[in-house]
């Protein structure tokens, strides 16, 4: 018997994304929530893990009456396998995005290409010498080709550590060293998690864990921290600014494309082929007033970080974005993509153009972007949109709301020179017990949860408390769309921090980029515990990813713990099969690095854990509390 689908009410806290959700039913359009409908209730062996498929002598299912499976595996054999390719998965996407950044780095030092060009010179220069590149009276080509060599290597099997590592307090690589978690290089941390966990290798679930552990930080401190600065590099670092964010950027008057996925590399070229005056008159002669570039998801970020490029929505936004019906193109990379939003653009006038060889999608139009012919082919896709705009259905077009404002670009860079040039500042403002903390919230939306609920919540919450927040990735639409990205949120804040982020015109929640942008994040951690003298594990901070969903939200969570960063998710990941595992994430590992995770899928009672974290830590540090 089919299910009565649950009202738009209890999906979302939105009022633009329930409009959207009732237009889809009205017009018979599946969304994400009736394919979750349809795909309850969950099997409980994947829920657990403790289905395994990686061998044909199965898949095998552990339960009490087989608690192992046909090799002899156990239920925390299983799991710990499971758990490590998951995270193995979620480390390759977002270091996958680096190795894009270093490919672009090439082109241009090769002069293979005309589209990019290095932009901020005195990053390149800052970043070349801390991993230990010679740059006094060099060319600034000469310097990028070292740093291309050195990241190209930080992917390789010829180190013994990656090379941001020189950013990490001794403190804690010394704990790295010896539990052997030092990460060596992206690629064969991830090759060896998949070698340990053939059948036959790893059989011992805790040394699976520290593996997969050592994978994440390949990811964290190698990957992701190589793709975060060299698109500051390539494309400038970001400085604060002023945007807009809900459905309502999108212009019921102007060719709307929305620019979709993680890698700045193809949006970055979307929007400049968006501005060109040619291209521009060719939308006014079809009857739009101009072109309207708004993001979605990670990609979104990254454009909204640097040219304060609109954000229409998060996770759960992508599918109900198109359904305003006035959306000409969907463009889109990698990562986070759901495959219906093909269909659904069909339903309408939008053309869903991929562009990436590693994220093709049945039924899209394809460009294949490369350096050599970015901008080229950016024009034929806007090209494209301005000619669906005279196919758009007036009768369909609903925008169901006003935009909201919000600010953005607090890239590490642009919060030293806000507090005049160092952490110091900052670092006082702590032992006041103004700012008595710091939290970064971060990931996804999962259709699990009414959307943003507990992103928002969460937030709300901890500023309340005189405990800061940084935010990336979908996080950053929920946080604009409540009202905490502007100053005038310090209404919401306790004491100390209005009056800290009120003296700065700050708001209390900062936009700190895309999710390959927690990078910055643990730079950030890492300078603090130098600036004190201490580990990252000693710190008042904590981590969030409440509504995470994907393997790269469990790269993130494994690398913030392996830190010394205390982690909550709103949902465990699925390892609640083996006591062994379960009990190494949740407590073990504070043992091993100073800190776990923590499940907790109430928002004030997250913020209470974290309270009472943060209050020991500013105990242990010799703060009052």
């Amino acid at each position: 018997m089919a299910k009565d689908p649950r009202p738009a009410e209890e999906l979302t806290i939105w009022e633009d994304a329930r409009a959207m959700i009732n237009k889809a039913r009205a017009e018979g359009i599946e969304t994400v929530h009736e394919r979750l409908q349809k795909q309850t209730p969950h099997c409980k062996f994947c829920e657990l893990g403790t289905s395994c498929r990686i061998c044909t002598m199965g898949p095998c299912k552990i339960t009490p009456k087989s608690p192992r499976g046909v090799c002899g595996a156990d239920a925390d054999v299983v799991v710990a396998r499971n758990f490590g390719r998951f995270v193995a998965g979620g480390a390759a996407g977002h270091s996958d995005h680096g190795r894009d950044l270093i490919e672009v780095l090439e082109a241009i030092v090769e002069g293979e290409t005309k589209d990019y060009k290095i932009t901020d010179e005195d990053k390149l220069r800052r970043i070349s010498a801390e991993v230990g590149i010679e740059t006094e009276g060099r060319d600034i080509k000469d310097i990028a080709r070292d740093a291309m060599e050195c990241f190209f290597g930080d992917f390789g099997s010829r180190k013994k550590e990656v090379s941001f590592l020189s950013r990490v307090p001794q403190k804690r690589k010394d704990i790295w060293t010896k539990l052997g978690m030092v990460p060596r290089g992206v690629d064969r941390e991830i090759a060896e998690m998949m070698h340990r966990t053939h059948m036959g290798c790893d059989n011992d679930a805790p040394n699976t864990l520290l593996h997969a552990a050592r994978t994440s930080l390949a990811d964290g401190w190698g990957g992701s921290m190589i793709g975060t600065e060299l698109s500051d590099v390539i494309f400038g670092t970001p400085t604060p600014s002023m945007s807009q964010a809900n459905l309502g950027v999108i212009k019921e008057d102007k060719v709307n494309i929305l620019v979709h996925g993680h890698n700045p590399v193809v949006s970055e070229m979307i929007l400049a082929a968006s501005r060109d005056p040619e291209i521009v008159a060719e939308a006014k002669a079809a009857g739009a007033a101009g072109i309207n570039i708004a993001g979605l998801c990670c990609t979104g970020n990254e454009l909204l970080m640097r040219k304060g490029i609109p954000m229409a929505g998060n996770h759960l936004m992508t599918e109900l974005a198109i359904l305003t019906g006035a959306v000409e193109a969907v463009v889109v990379d990698y990562q986070c993509i759901m495959p219906s939003l093909v269909q659904i653009s069909s339903c309408y006038h939008t053309r869903f153009i991929d562009t990436a060889a590693k994220a093709r999608f049945t039924g899209a139009t394809h460009f294949d972007i490369h350096p050599h012919n970015a901008y080229e082919q950016a024009t034929e896709i806007v090209r494209l949109a301005v000619k669906a705009y005279s196919e758009r259905d007036a009768s369909r077009v609903d925008i169901p709301c006003e935009p909201v404002e919000i600010m953005t670009g607090f890239s590490n860079e642009a919060v030293i020179s806000a507090l005049g040039g160092s952490l110091d500042p900052l670092v006082q403002a702590i032992a006041a017990g103004d700012i008595r903390g710091a939290v970064g919230i971060v990931g996804c939306n999962n259709p699990k949860f009414q959307q943003d609920s507990m992103n928002v919540g969460l937030a709300k919450e901890l500023i309340k408390k005189d405990i800061l927040v940084l935010v990336t990735g979908c996080v950053t639409t929920a946080a604009g769309k409540a009202g905490l990205l502007v100053p005038d949120a310090i209404e919401m804040a306790g004491p100390g921090i209005k009056k800290v982020c009120g003296a700065l015109g700050i708001p209390p929640v900062l936009h700190y980029g895309s999710c390959v942008d927690n990078a910055r994040i643990l730079q950030l951690c890492a300078a603090l515990a130098d600036a004190l003298n201490v580990d990252i594990s000693d710190l008042p901070v904590g981590a969030s990813s409440p509504e995470w969903y994907s393997e790269k939200a469990a790269a993130i969570g494994l690398y913030a713990v392996a830190s010394g960063i205390y982690t909550h998710l709103g949902h465990p990941p699925n390892i609640l099969g083996s006591e062994t595992v379960t009990n190494i994430a949740v407590s073990g590992l504070e043992d091993l690095v100073g800190a776990s995770f923590v499940i907790e899928p109430d928002p004030v009672k997250a913020a209470e854990l974290f309270d009472e974290r943060i209050k020991a830590k500013r105990i242990g540090l010799g703060l009052s509390e």
